[in-house]
């Protein structure tokens, strides 16, 4: 996938001076959890996950039953254990569009019919639900969607949300829902998805909100037993069990996420106060402003003619700037995700500097 191809961890950390690329808060350092893992007996561990965790989980997604909490290798896999273990070649698929590509890419693999919903710029890039329902075939297994988005960080409303769940549930469908962002919302929280119907499949992890990407720990949720136990299977033929190391890690860290959220949300303010300066005094870029996370997906006004290509070899080649190009999630090159989360503010502030240098730079053709 050309966002994992041209990632900042495969293009080398050594060639960018300011990344924009990454998805997630700024890298925890394990020495302020505080965390002391002297006694922990590296064993085989319970192939749900630790219990412990779990239940923290299911009743932060108001479950009623850690049963319904499955502990993954990050969301990734969680994601690919979700579409492999339920779409087949003769299935259907509807994809929330743009994405995190693993939504759309995995899929394919398959081999299963895609369907996409896509979000529209000038609609606010909020779904368009009679579009949806439109979409639904006698073949389809599947609805994907992520909130708040990834790329463009909008959130869909509560009765997008329940109308959705209407849909997969009198389709007899599932409606799958990376909530990945779901505690780095601004002025509204969604309830848990999985927490509102037996046909919805909550997916999450400590990587993009906590900064803990090198755990490798997300999870499944749902309230469907049939599910539960397909997906633990599933888990089983890949990986058996997570690591315990970072189950443990994740377990002290999350009881306690209350001490480091709002640590974590005012570094986010003062760079997004940053951003949506840059974006409001801007000639040539627009966005629809992000109700969550910590990317937007803004764009060069379509009025704009430039060579994108140019743009961004000399964005990248002589600024060391690295935002996400739209097409690393299927859109026109004008798009471009940028992350707020991960670089420190004077890297930020260089970065959005460094796009207005390298627009400057084609526009006048030097």
């Amino acid at each position: 996938m050309p966002i994992e191809i041209e990632s900042p961890e495969q293009m080398g950390y050594d060639k960018i001076i300011c990344n924009l690329a990454e998805s997630s808060v700024s890298d925890a350092v394990f020495s302020d959890l505080k965390i002391d893992l002297a006694s922990l007996v590296l064993c085989y561990g319970d192939h749900l996950g630790k219990p412990e965790l779990r239940q923290f989980i299911a009743a932060e997604n108001d479950l009623k039953s850690a049963n319904g909490v499955l502990l993954t290798a990050g969301a990734a896999s969680a994601l690919f254990i979700v579409s492999t273990s339920l779409l087949e070649p003769a299935d259907h698929l509807i994809v929330m569009r743009p994405n995190y590509a693993t939504n759309i890419e995995t899929p394919r693999a398959i081999g299963c019919a895609i369907s996409y919903l896509d979000l529209i710029f000038e609609e606010g890039f909020h779904p368009d639900i009679s579009k949806l329902q439109a979409l639904i075939r006698p073949e389809t297994k599947l609805i994907s969607i992520t909130c708040p988005n990834n790329p463009t960080g909008v959130m869909i409303t509560r009765n997008e949300l329940q109308q959705m769940i209407k849909i997969a549930e009198e389709h007899n469908i599932f409606l799958l829902v990376d909530e990945t962002y779901r505690d780095l919302y601004r002025d509204m929280q969604l309830p848990p998805a999985a927490s509102l119907s037996d046909k919805v499949i909550g997916v999450s992890s400590v990587s993009k909100a906590f900064g803990l990407p090198g755990l490798r720990l997300g999870w499944i949720v749902t309230q469907n037993k049939a599910l539960q136990e397909l997906f633990l299977a599933a888990k089983e033929q890949i990986f058996v069990c997570n690591s315990v190391v970072d189950e443990e890690i994740a377990f002290h860290y999350l009881v306690k996420k209350s001490t480091f959220i709002p640590g974590i949300r005012t570094q986010l303010d003062k760079k997004f106060s940053m951003l949506e300066q840059w974006i409001k005094d801007h000639k040539y870029m627009e966005w629809v402003k992000p109700d969550g996370g910590v990317v937007c997906f803004p764009r060069i006004r379509p009025e704009i003619e430039l060579d994108l290509t140019r743009f961004y070899r000399i964005l990248n080649e002589s600024y060391g700037t690295y935002p996400g190009p739209g097409h690393w999630f299927e859109m026109d090159k004008r798009y471009m995700r940028i992350g707020f989360g991960w670089p420190k503010e004077e890297e930020f502030r260089k970065g959005l500097e460094s796009i207005d240098a390298a627009l400057k730079e084609v526009l006048s053709g030097t």
